[in-house]
């Protein structure tokens, strides 16, 4: 997966991140919302109601963009099933 450049990731909409405050987690396509899942846990500087409402936007995105999610919470993210 190509990475955003700056200019790209200037004009991705606020509403299509994770983390839109942060503009952190672009959910642009599948393979932006596998990544997401994969390095929810290394996004810092944020709070729980944070990834809480991060989660949310995942959870949007893989369903719109069909990607299978085996975590219910971003809780569970990164430990094994």
């Amino acid at each position: 997966m190509a990475r955003l450049d700056t200019a790209h990731r200037k004009a991705v909409p606020t509403g299509t991140f994770a983390f839109p405050e942060q503009r952190k987690e672009p959910l642009e396509n599948a393979a932006h919302v596998r990544n997401a899942i994969a390095r929810f846990n290394q996004v810092a500087g944020v709070t729980d109601a944070e990834r809480d409402a991060a989660w949310k936007h995942i959870r949007t995105a893989a369903k719109k963009y069909g990607v299978e999610m085996q975590e219910g919470s971003w809780r569970e993210v990164g430990k094994k099933h």
